[in-house]
């Protein structure tokens, strides 16, 4: 279970990485590991995707409610001690007690962060299958384990090019269009 949870922090980390970094990836949202953890892996990190998802409208709900102003202000108390506040705390319970959730998954802060700032709106409209497994065919160095890509999907999708089907010119079009023209003429 604590290596899932690494895996998938691991993986969702990929996406926020800095350019500077000593071990920065080199394709973010993309982690290499055996085929047998790879599809382990896969229904432990799409299940948080999804915990991610159903958020999403709460927080939306709740920003109706909320203020622009900076924490500790006055404006900022004074909304705090108002009706705005109640209602906002309101909205905004279930999308907190999601987060809680997939940190207790997770347990990493900036992963969960990432979780809910970018995937979950970068996959609002699909319905599920946010990762795939891809088998590469080099084996690894140590026990010639078989090994695969885990990764969103999404972004660098290889789209297949439909060739368009060719136009083929029948005779039988412009035949009666001359015929229909010289009788016309003579």
């Amino acid at each position: 279970r604590a290596m899932f949870r690494n895996m998938a922090a691991s993986l969702i980390r990929t996406l926020r990485s800095e350019p500077t970094a000593e071990n920065n990836p080199k394709v973010a949202g993309r982690i290499i590991t055996t085929i047998p953890k790879a599809k382990e892996l896969r229904p432990f990190v799409e299940k948080l995707i999804t915990m991610a998802k159903k958020a999403l409208p709460h927080e939306e709900a709740a920003e109706q409610f909320a203020t622009q102003a900076e924490r500790n202000s006055a404006e900022w108390k004074t909304w705090r001690t108002s009706d705005q506040w109640q209602k906002w705390a309101q909205a905004i319970a279930p999308a907190v007690q999601y987060r809680r959730r997939a940190f207790s998954l997770l347990r990493d802060h900036e992963a969960v962060d990432i979780l809910f700032a970018e995937l979950a709106p970068r996959f609002r409209d699909r319905p599920g299958g946010y990762t795939r497994i891809i088998q590469i065919a080099d084996r690894r160095l140590g026990d010639s384990g078989r090994q695969a890509l885990i990764e969103f999907v999404g972004e660098r999708d290889r789209v297949k090019a439909r060739k368009a089907p060719a136009v083929v010119a029948s005779g039988a079009d412009e035949e009666p269009a001359e015929s229909e023209a010289a009788p016309a003429n003579a």
